[in-house]
């Protein structure tokens, strides 16, 4: 039984059908994540903090774990003309939130845009971090359109 936690709380009070998976502790990347699941690397979708050139609240950008947010595209998506990665310590302190348990959902009361890869759109269900290392997050992708507001778009490009 995981121990609830905001997010789940959240989920729970939006009644929206979740299924929560329990990980080891330490940080895990989303490749890890997948394999322990016992899923596609697709499937599992890491968030990325990235900061907006001239300022202003950090962008989420959530991508497949199989692939890496293209800077290019997220920029063009949101508006802006450059967006930058910060460091994993400048991620955490931005989110509060430690590396590998930064999670949308547990950040939708504080200002953050979202923006959701659209290959998200091809799948029923995706796997997200539940706001802590540990904790998985299993749910349909249009339930976390809808509760964190974001925006899909192209974001990753293959090959890359």
């Amino acid at each position: 039984m995981v121990k609830p936690n905001n997010v789940t709380r959240l989920l729970d009070s939006r009644k929206v059908a979740y299924t929560a998976h329990e990980l080891p502790p330490e940080k895990l990347g989303a490749l890890e994540a997948a394999s322990y699941l016992g899923v596609a690397p697709s499937q599992v979708f890491k968030t990325i903090v990235v900061s907006r050139e001239g300022g202003g609240k950090s962008i989420l950008a959530v991508v497949p774990g199989d692939q890496e947010v293209n800077l290019k595209l997220l920029a063009k998506a949101v508006g802006e003309k450059k967006v930058h990665l910060p460091s994993e310590r400048e991620a955490e302190r931005l989110t509060g939130l430690q590396a590998g348990g930064i999670s949308p959902l547990a950040l939708t009361q504080h200002g953050f845009q979202t923006v959701l890869d659209e290959s998200a759109n091809a799948l029923s269900e995706i796997y997200i971090s539940g706001g802590q290392r540990g904790l998985n997050i299993q749910l349909n992708p249009s339930d976390l359109v809808r509760l964190t507001n974001a925006r899909t778009a192209r974001i990753c490009m293959s090959g890359e």
